[in-house]
């Protein structure tokens, strides 16, 4: 099975998520399938500062790749092993990423799909 992950950027939170969530079950009890997983942060600001350009590209350099050790990853997105472990620590953190047994980086969403509203700000 593929798994999927859906980022949502919602300041409710799960709450936000509970009606997409119930939409989603009876779509899955009528076709018997994953639902998928999600990632929700409560402002852009979180998201953008937790999910920065060189961290997307680790999860790129991942996905659909297999193990990787760290050291091969710093390779292959040219960056400081150092760094890249730092970066890898936060996205395992996250759950983007995971790590495996022998120290490698997987990343085990063969979709990762953002949902992210900006809405005008209301006047207080």
């Amino acid at each position: 099975m593929e798994r999927t992950l859906t980022v949502t950027v919602r300041p409710d939170g799960w709450s936000g998520l509970r009606a997409a969530m119930r939409a989603g079950v009876r779509a899955a009890e009528e076709r018997k399938g994953y639902l998928g997983e999600y990632l929700n942060f409560e402002t852009p600001g979180l998201f953008f500062g937790r999910l920065t350009e060189n961290r997307w590209e680790i999860v790129r350099a991942l996905q659909g790749a297999g193990e990787i050790p760290v050291r091969e990853l710093a390779r292959r997105v040219g960056r400081d092993v150092k760094r890249v472990h730092e970066d890898a620590a936060v996205l395992v953190e996250l759950g983007l990423i995971e790590k495996t047994e022998r120290g490698g980086l997987i990343c085990p969403y063969a979709d990762i799909h953002v949902d992210m509203h900006l809405t005008e700000a209301r006047a207080a």
